[in-house]
């Protein structure tokens, strides 16, 4: 019995040596600078170190050490091309504009540092506030880089290869309207996103329709405890209500969401002006 084992284990370790020298065969060809050393077998010109191998009275084929070093940073630069491709991919997934995309904490202006600190922060422990369902509530005055503040957080976890997806409330109301049996399946499939940021709360109509699909959007992900970010003008203030609709949408996103002031000039009064300054100049005016 034991006799038999010990063949069975000589015919595995046979058999994984073939793999060996057949792998080896074929992506180890013999350069002209090789050459025979003192034991007969064949070495490598360049690293001098064996490619073929004694075993059990039987020549095999190995990699030297530079071709087996190429191999390996061969195969690593494929990884990193399919990686690439896939965040390139995940990416494309999550903005509504390409631009967005260039939105990073890298590209910062550094007028806000407070802010963008927090957000890395936020991005650090992302596995801790996902498992926690944690979110956060970016608001403040239009124009002090809410939406770049989010898109740098969504840009720094695709880099990690989370999946990310960045829309409005508007946006996901004209997609699921009409869709009266798949209207519940897309607010579902929003569920397999990492991190769902919602951009602009409040500037939506303020119908009754608008704002039941806003809660169920904003619920859906509270019941599975999945982290959310939302940017919105509105003030804290505004949070504060006695409307029953808007409550529990609010009440919902205060559990969840960690309020963060974003403050600051207006950006993009400030960019509109300069655009202006410089067409006058151009016209002589």
């Amino acid at each position: 019995m034991e006799e038999r084992e010990t063949f069975r284990m000589e015919d595995a370790i046979g058999d994984m040596m073939r793999g060996i020298e057949k792998k080896a065969k074929a992506t180890n060809p013999p350069d002209p600078e090789d050459y025979i050393g003192d034991d007969g077998l064949l070495y490598c010109g360049k690293c001098h170190t064996p490619r073929q191998i004694l075993y059990h009275g039987r020549i095999g084929h190995v990699m030297c050490d530079c071709r087996e070093r190429a191999q390996k940073e061969k195969e690593m630069m494929k990884r990193e091309k399919e990686r690439e491709e896939f965040v390139n991919r995940l990416r494309c997934d999550c903005f509504p504009e390409s631009e967005m995309g260039e939105w990073t904490f890298e590209n910062d202006d550094g007028l806000n540092p407070k802010n963008i600190e927090t957000a890395r922060k936020y991005v650090e422990n992302f596995d801790k506030m996902k498992s926690d369902g944690m979110g956060l509530l970016l608001y403040g005055e239009p124009g002090t880089g809410k939406t770049y503040l989010a898109a740098c957080i969504a840009n720094a976890l695709i880099e990690q290869c989370h999946r990310v997806h960045m829309t409005n409330f508007s946006r996901i109301v004209n997609l699921i309207q009409g869709r009266f049996e798949g209207r519940q399946a897309y607010i579902d499939s929003l569920n397999r996103y990492s991190l769902l940021i919602l951009d602009d709360l409040g500037i939506e109509r303020k119908t009754g329709y608008m704002q039941e699909n806003i809660y169920t959007i904003i619920d859906n992900r509270y019941r599975i405890g999945l982290p959310m970010i939302i940017t919105t003008n509105l003030t804290r203030q505004d949070f504060v209500t006695d409307d029953i609709t808007l409550k529990r949408i609010y009440d919902r996103i205060l559990e969840r969401c960690i309020p963060v002031e974003v403050t600051g000039t207006n950006r993009r009064y400030a960019n509109a002006r300069q655009d202006m300054e410089s067409a006058r100049r151009l016209l002589g005016l």
